[in-house]
């Protein structure tokens, strides 16, 4: 071979090894950027991953309109917690009781009455209330994940056997309080309710605005509620009933690290309201039946007056009635519910009828009649500290005639 080839072929092999290792350059440059591009997008959709982990997890307020069950007059409050991601769906609900329990009335009526947390899903719960046909408004809240977490573990917390049972009291701790307190203390931040414009009905109001259509439940509560029923209520204290709550919430706002955000960032309904079947209740109101009460005992007066003749036996029905609902009178003024001290209806509802009845049915001298007498003047004279129960003063005169005939009439009657 020639040596100008031998040059040619050394200059070619140069010229290849040159064209490699441009090629590998290139080839390396391209992995370190597929290798770079694969890296930022792991980062991205980790960051996605952790962004959806936060957006995944909600905490709602749930609020149930009444039904006609009579403890649901009031409404409802639960808390629902919501993870997207893994499926969970549990409703958290501080109003559980059993009125199997033994001696509910009296517990009840005492104020020892303990309620406990219980927890279901969320299509248990939607399909209980759409049976009822109630509605049921979900207010999202806006907080953050670490917020979140916070309350879902201090609810797990509170769910522990020996944590999940409470003293219930209607106006200061029931399921709405319960509610609303598991959220403010575990918030960073404060929660500001917007002002209501000094909007302060007593507690009785209140009860008012949702017996209206059950005159004998609203009744039943103003007899047992005393004269500290009758004060006015601040905004806070109105939050024992569950629609207040949700107002409250729609316009509260959140204030943490000189900043403000609203609490709710969504509302919806997540169970619409349907047909409620409305049983009958007693055809006569409690005012209407203390009209006919009265009635008759101005007729007995008359008869017992024009034949000069007591008759016995009603006072004695009068007396075991006053008694009766006396003892249960008497008995709230040592229970645990603080407004049903103090209760000036007391004075026409009480035992001391029943040690008079011997002395009544043995036609005796007795001073029970003015006692009687000086009671229902007092309770008259207490309508200026407490608002009655509807028709109590139509009873107060009906009782007054007793006092009269055996006071007055008796001058005329021969027994």
């Amino acid at each position: 071979m020639k040596k100008n080839e031998i040059l040619a072929l050394k200059v070619e092999k140069r010229e290849y090894f040159c064209i490699v290792k441009q090629l590998e350059a290139i080839f390396r440059t391209i992995i370190i950027c597929i290798t770079l591009l694969v890296t930022s997008g792991v980062g991205c959709v980790s960051a996605q991953n952790s962004i959806n982990d936060s957006d995944s997890v909600e905490v709602s307020l749930l609020t149930c309109s009444p039904h006609e069950e009579i403890y649901s007059l009031y409404g409802h409050t639960a808390l629902r917690y919501r993870n997207l991601k893994t499926g969970e769906d549990w409703v958290f609900n501080y109003g559980i009781f059993s009125f199997k329990k033994p001696f509910f009335v009296l517990r009840f009526t005492l104020g020892i009455t303990d309620y406990e947390l219980g927890v279901v899903s969320f299509d248990v719960f939607k399909r209980e209330y759409r049976k009822f046909g109630s509605r049921v408004v979900e207010q999202v809240l806006n907080i953050s994940h670490k917020e979140k977490l916070a309350i879902y573990n201090a609810l797990k917390e509170n769910y522990l056997p020996q944590n999940r049972v409470y003293r219930y009291n209607f106006f200061y701790d029931n399921c709405t309080t319960r509610a609303r307190d598991m959220i403010e203390r575990h918030i960073d931040g404060k929660i500001l309710y917007a002002d209501n414009n000094g909007y302060a009905p007593t507690y009785r109001e209140i009860i008012h605005e949702h017996t209206i259509n059950h005159p004998w439940a609203a009744f039943g509560n103003d007899l047992c509620l005393g004269a500290k029923a009758d004060l006015k209520t601040s905004q806070r204290e109105q939050q024992f009933i569950p629609g207040y709550l949700m107002d409250d919430f729609d316009h509260a706002q959140i204030y943490a690290n000189g900043t403000y955000k609203p609490l709710v960032k969504a509302r919806n309904i997540v169970v619409e309201p349907n047909v409620q079947i409305i049983e009958k209740e007693f055809p006569l109101s409690p005012r209407q039946c203390a009209y006919i009460l009265l009635a008759l005992s101005v007729a007995i007066a008359f008869i017992e007056y024009k034949k000069r003749h007591i008759y016995k036996v009603w006072d004695v029905i009068l007396m075991l009635t006053e008694g009766g609902a006396g003892i249960i009178i008497l008995a709230l003024f040592f229970s645990e519910h603080p407004t049903t001290s103090t209760n000036l209806q007391v004075l026409i509802l009480n035992p001391i009828p029943l040690f008079f009845i011997p002395q009544v049915i043995k036609s005796k001298e007795t001073t029970y009649w003015k006692i009687s007498l000086c009671m229902i003047l007092l309770f008259f004279i207490g309508t200026f500290f407490q608002d009655y129960a509807e028709g109590m003063g139509i009873v107060a005169l009906s009782l007054l005639t007793r006092c009269w005939i055996h006071l007055r009439g008796r001058l005329y009657i021969k027994d």
